[in-house]
């Protein structure tokens, strides 16, 4: 089990990415949360099987866009997190 966020820079608000992203981690069976932030980025809070966290930071940060993923990417940075077990589901915040 892994906790990690994911913060994403690029043309990533108003497109569709927070929804877009949501859909990924929950069809991965992940708990966590994605919301934008005040300085252009998004911030992915995500929990979840090891495996399954790093195919979102795949899907997430790869330079093409796995099933049609809105928006584009230009830089992020992943940090490791404490597992929090009040973590059920994956919201957009």
């Amino acid at each position: 089990m892994r906790r990690v966020t994911i913060w994403v820079d690029g043309g990533v608000q108003g497109v569709g990415f927070r929804w877009w992203v949501q859909t990924q981690a929950r069809r991965l069976g992940l708990a966590g949360s994605v919301a934008n932030l005040w300085d252009g980025r998004v911030e992915i809070d995500a929990q979840g099987p090891d495996a399954d966290i790093a195919a979102l930071i795949e899907a997430v940060t790869a330079r093409r866009g796995p099933g049609g993923r809105p928006g584009y990417v230009t830089s992020w940075l992943v940090e490791n997190h404490p597992v929090d077990p009040g973590l059920v589901h994956f919201d957009i915040g």
